[in-house]
């Protein structure tokens, strides 16, 4: 499986949802156009494209940090909004360990309580 994310290799796979799923595919496209519509939205897509960015960075999705690093540029975005975003995900990323450390002692507090 060494071309798992070979991205040639792995788009001809997206085919099969077009084929076997068309209602939900088509669905998910409309989807997708309406939150990355170039108008008539509140957010400017410059400041979508980077949040969606922020998101990919979080998730390690590879093909959506390419495509939406591709469009965030389109859209305006510089090198330095860019670095931003991927601080911002780091940041909360980072943040999300935190509380999650937090949770794990309060964890641990009520099992020294049951001993």
């Amino acid at each position: 499986m060494s071309n798992l994310y070979d991205g040639t290799e792995n788009r001809k796979h997206g085919r099969t949802y077009k084929k076997e799923t068309p209602d939900i595919f088509e669905a998910f496209i409309a989807f997708d156009g309406a939150v990355f519509a170039k108008e008539g939205r509140a957010i400017p897509l410059k400041y979508r494209e980077l949040m969606a960015l922020s998101v990919a960075f979080t998730t390690q999705c590879s093909f959506c940090v390419e495509g939406h690093t591709k469009d965030a540029k389109d859209a305006g975005a510089t090198d330095a909004e860019i670095a931003e975003a991927a601080w911002v995900a780091a940041a909360l990323r980072a943040g999300g360990a935190f509380t999650h450390g937090r949770m794990a002692l309060q964890v641990s507090a009520a099992l020294d309580h049951e001993h």
